[in-house]
């Protein structure tokens, strides 16, 4: 069993930066690949990054390519997103998932998810 607990979230002017992080409670974290997707108000939640088990190998959306880098602490059992240049339209629910073949982008290929943590970027 895998419990994900996110945290980082917050309200950013655009052009800011967060840190979020996802910490896995269970043995086995390190085998597992790990994704980021977030919500919006209205909107179907969506892919934003992935990383294998190692770390090595990394997935981002096209949306935030170049601005957020997914990166993993097995030994701290958690994955992070690193948010730079954060717009607008970055606001929306983030959410961790656990144990998906790497570079999955659909929801249902995860077996573990988190609550979310809320990310407001302000104009």
């Amino acid at each position: 069993q895998v419990q994900l607990v996110e945290s980082g979230g917050g309200l950013v002017q655009a052009g800011g930066s967060l840190r979020l992080s996802c910490v896995a409670s269970g043995r086995t974290f390190g085998s597992y690949a790990m994704a980021w997707f977030r919500q919006a108000p209205g909107k179907e939640r969506e892919f934003v990054a992935a990383i294998n088990w190692s770390g090595i190998r990394t997935n981002t959306a096209d949306s935030v390519k170049g601005r957020f880098t997914i990166s993993r602490d097995n030994a701290k059992k958690t994955v992070y997103l690193q948010m730079n240049s954060l717009k607008p339209e970055d606001t929306a629910v983030y959410y961790c998932a656990a144990d998906g073949p790497f570079g999955a982008q659909a929801e249902f290929e995860y077996d573990y998810w988190g609550q979310g943590t809320q990310v407001t970027v302000s104009s």
